[in-house]
């Protein structure tokens, strides 16, 4: 029988304080009964001796200190799994809201997951294509990965994070592919936009969505990332899945941190986040990856806005330090219509050249990526220069490289949210731009390939 507490001394924002508790253990759930009748459930975050501090995932408005009763269950929050999950609709607590039957699940798992051993960790070095060419062809997302998005508020992260969800797959396998889309903190506007879009592309039928709305408890967000990465591990390690985790928005996340930390009157770190911010983030980020001997894996693209879109911004910083490179969406490209956005030169794929090559993409696929990035910076320039000279100063190779830069920005970058190009598709069209400059200019890229790809018409071309 579990021992029931009518002990609660205080109550702080989501938190409340349960004294003269025996027994009580860190993320120990716990079931709230208020004077009403109403029921809440919430979990121990702290353990002073005999006092607790519990956060109320529903929130403690109407909560009276004498009336309310407290009894702490013993086990940590947990979230019933089931290959059931795919193709279904929960709330940030892992309760199903899209009216479908309950979930009967195959086992019921710790939100807060187990530790990958670094031992038994594989490398990642399988391409996942995305269908988004700045991905696919200059920032290769690889299997394993964790590579995250940098928007700024107002750029549309979501039709890219949706895009994504609906494209993206492991090259030449048959192997069983899911997304599991976690949401925090987005507007009921957002959500329904998700939903409807996965509904109408059938890319719900291989994914599961976890929905935490800017309405919802600022608590319920925190254990919404543990939710979806539980059912993702889940789905890859027993079920041999490989699982694309997209998760949005990280910023939401860190700001219901940061109200917890306060509400815990701790000391702020930088910009009033807590200190433990950086070990916050890499306990979620570090659940992606590979097994040796198993066949699933978890790749996680975390979406975050940076705040006044600065990079150097707490959130971002400290993504950048744990994850393997950024995709980075420009306000600039934006403003000109272009979409997705993507900024391709201070985006970066630390792990692009494991995926890539014969056998995986294509054997031309790492020196055309190198000439593409040099050609468009070379073009940027010679655009400025000649903002500042006047057109008649540039020269032959540098009129090419600026012709080469607006053709890339309007055909390569400016796809659409529904165009699905395949790797060679992009492969090629990066050859076609390519083009554009003499092939004298070209000298990243090895002869036979400039031999086989280049067309006929540049092939001589000075």
């Amino acid at each position: 029988m579990l021992k029931e507490y009518r002990s609660v001394s205080e109550v702080v924002g989501p938190l409340m304080t349960v004294e003269g508790v025996e027994g009580v253990k860190y993320e120990e759930l716990v079931d709230i009964e208020l004077q009403t009748g109403e029921k809440r459930r919430g979990r121990v975050i702290e353990i002073d001796g005999s006092r607790a501090m519990v956060q109320v995932f529903e929130g403690t408005s109407g909560i009276n200190l004498e009336s309310t009763s407290v009894r702490f269950l013993g086990k940590p929050l947990q979230i019933g799994v089931s290959e059931d999950m795919i193709g279904r609709v929960f709330d940030g607590l892992g309760n199903p809201i899209d009216d479908g039957p309950k979930i009967i699940p195959e086992a019921k798992l710790d939100i807060n997951g187990e530790p990958i051993n670094p031992v038994s960790r594989d490398y990642p070095n399988e391409f996942i294509q995305t269908g988004i060419s700045t991905i696919d062809g200059l920032n290769t997302l690889v299997r394993g990965q964790k590579l995250p998005i940098f928007s700024g508020s107002g750029l549309p992260h979501n039709n890219v994070a949706a895009q994504i969800a609906r494209q993206a797959g492991v090259l030449g396998k048959d192997d069983k592919f899911a997304v599991v889309f976690a949401a925090m903190g987005i507007t009921f506007e957002e959500a329904q936009y998700f939903i409807d879009d996965f509904n109408e592309t059938g890319a719900i039928d291989r994914a599961v969505l976890f929905m935490n709305l800017a309405d919802d408890p600022a608590i319920e967000r925190l254990s919404t990332p543990g939710m979806a990465l539980t059912c993702a591990e889940f789905l890859a390690f027993e079920k041999g899945m490989h699982v694309l985790v997209i998760m949005t928005d990280m910023t939401n996340y860190a700001e219901a941190l940061r109200e917890v930390s306060a509400a815990r009157k701790e000391v702020p770190g930088r910009r009033g986040y807590p200190g433990y911010l950086y070990t916050d983030l890499a306990t979620i980020y570090e659940r992606a990856g590979r097994i040796i001997g198993r066949e699933g894996s978890i790749t996680q693209i975390p979406i975050l806005t940076m705040p006044e879109d600065h990079i150097t911004h707490p959130i971002p910083d400290l993504t950048g330090y744990i994850t393997e490179g950024q995709i980075i969406l420009s306000r600039d490209l934006y403003k000109k219509g272009y979409a997705p956005p993507v900024n391709v030169l201070p985006s970066l794929s630390r792990l692009k050249d494991k995926g890539i090559g014969d056998g995986k993409t294509r054997e031309d696929h790492a020196d055309t990526m190198n000439q593409l990035y040099a050609a468009y910076a070379q073009g940027l320039e010679a655009k400025e220069l000649s903002v500042i000279l006047g057109e008649s100063a540039l020269s032959n190779a540098d009129k090419a490289f600026a012709k080469f830069a607006e053709a890339f920005d309007e055909q390569y970058v400016n796809q659409g949210y529904y165009t699905n190009r395949s790797i060679i598709d992009t492969l090629d069209l990066g050859w076609k731009l390519l083009n554009i400059i003499p092939r004298s200019e070209l000298k990243r890229i090895k002869d036979a390939y400039l031999d086989k790809y280049l067309g006929e018409e540049n092939q001589g071309a000075e």
